[in-house]
């Protein structure tokens, strides 16, 4: 058996070490520390093993997984029970998990790895779009936002979250950033908004990351003037979807206007696809915001079958038919925030739409951050690791790759995760040469 060169720190073990360094340094928020038994680093560690190994339930998680596999893969001295990790981590801020995410950023980017992922301009596609990932009618806490019915007067309590991740057109991989909770805010009376998370998140991302170079790219909603001022006071580009319902004065101003028009072919397997653009600059986002120009880009596909898409989007990149191609490539990548992000998590085994516990306080966003987390590494693998990526192919489905996952820690003790993947990968007698292995030394 060749053994697979292992990146020392874009591994799933480097990646674990990454992240438990940064959860080492979150100041526990409990007072009395002297009679503390299970340490902040413990509880943050034994959330985010549940959701790296997949557990569909926190109660799983406890039964199913042995300790010897916590305290030798993920460094976890006192493993919680059920009801310690969610008591200990309700009243945890969940921004103080902020820090992991930026931590294993910056190992991508030192691997040079995140140049795949450059976009236009030397910029990056940034995906920004909100998600519900709890609801209830009875089950619920003061950050839940609440929704009322006018008939009834029953209220349904829930939260959501806005998410953003960089995303390519021509890449599977999404590499998310820490996602703002959409939570009513403290001493308010009024539901928080994906508008009012936005804000947040551009002013959190832009102090984590000064000088990363992105290009925003959201639906129509976001298309509004208060946002694209936010955007221009952050130094981040846009391509944002843009439909005429919702921009009445521009696409009015646009049927005047003496727009350009290109057309282009494209083949695949001898099948032609036709695309027609029409395009604008320098053209008055409302009537109410004269002085905001913006450059306008419509775009129509045309399959072989006859089948037809329409888009429309507004960018700040002045359009030309060198780049109008590239602005629509980077419009419709907008889906993967959905596709490969939330759908992943909604349904390729992380449970985000599953209670693992949602407490009188933070809990909920604690967990949900934990799980994006988990997220983020099981992207990064996949993006840089090549023994991840073996094992993937092997078992074939992620959802099959989870279930090996969960088994082998139910049924045998390993040192590392590489030492997990490699017994999926060669079987029992790699199981049976790490074992001799530890037990000679």
């Amino acid at each position: 058996m060749k053994p697979i060169k292992i990146r020392k720190q874009l591994c799933a073990d480097g990646l674990i070490r990454i992240v438990k360094s940064s959860f080492e340094k979150i100041r526990d928020h409990r007072e009395n520390g002297n009679k503390i038994k299970i340490s902040l680093s413990d509880a943050l560690m034994s959330a985010y093993a549940m959701f790296f190994i997949k557990s569909p339930s926190l109660l799983h998680f406890e039964r199913k997984v042995k300790d010897e596999n916590l305290k030798n893969i993920f460094s976890i001295n006192e493993v919680p029970s059920d009801t310690q990790m969610r008591k200990i981590l309700d009243d945890l801020n969940p921004d103080k998990i902020r820090a992991a995410f930026k931590d294993v950023f910056r190992q991508v980017q030192r691997g040079k790895d995140l140049e795949r992922m450059t976009f236009y301009d030397g910029c990056y596609l940034l995906s920004m779009d909100g998600t519900g990932y709890f609801s209830s009618d009875s089950i619920h806490c003061p950050n839940c936002l609440e929704k009322k019915s006018s008939k009834t007067g029953h209220s349904v309590y829930y939260h959501q979250m806005l998410g953003a991740a960089l995303v390519h057109p021509d890449l599977k991989e999404v590499i998310p950033f820490y996602p703002e909770p959409i939570i009513k805010q403290d001493g308010a009376t009024k539901n928080d908004c994906e508008r009012n998370a936005a804000k947040r998140f551009l002013d959190k991302f832009r102090k984590d990351h000064p000088y990363l170079p992105v290009i925003i790219v959201e639906d129509g909603l976001s298309s509004n003037a208060p946002h694209i001022y936010e955007l221009k006071k952050h130094n981040c580009h846009y391509i944002l979807g843009a439909k005429e319902g919702d921009h009445k004065f521009l696409f009015e101003q646009l049927n005047k206007g003496n727009l350009s028009i290109f057309k282009c072919i494209t083949k695949e397997n001898s099948k032609e696809t036709s695309h027609e653009f029409r395009f604008i600059n320098q053209i008055p986002l409302n009537s109410s915001n004269l002085d905001l120009l913006v450059n306008f880009v419509e775009y129509t596909e045309t399959k072989p079958t006859g089948k037809k898409q329409h888009f429309s989007w507004i960018t700040d990149f002045e359009v030309s038919e060198d780049n109008i191609f590239q602005i629509m490539l980077g419009g419709r990548a907008r889906w993967r925030i959905e596709n490969e992000t939330f759908n992943t998590l909604k349904n390729q085994g992380y449970n985000l739409e599953h209670n693992y516990g949602h407490g009188n306080n933070n809990l909920s966003s604690v967990l949900a951050a934990l799980m994006m987390l988990a997220f983020l590494t099981d992207q990064v693998q996949q993006l840089t690791c090549k023994l991840f990526n073996l094992v993937w192919e092997k078992e074939g489905a992620k959802r099959d790759l989870w279930e090996s996952i969960r088994f082998m820690f139910l049924h045998f003790v390993f040192n590392s995760i590489e030492h997990l993947f490699n017994v999926i990968l060669y079987g029992e007698q790699k199981l049976n040469l790490e074992i001799a292995k530890i037990n000679s030394s």
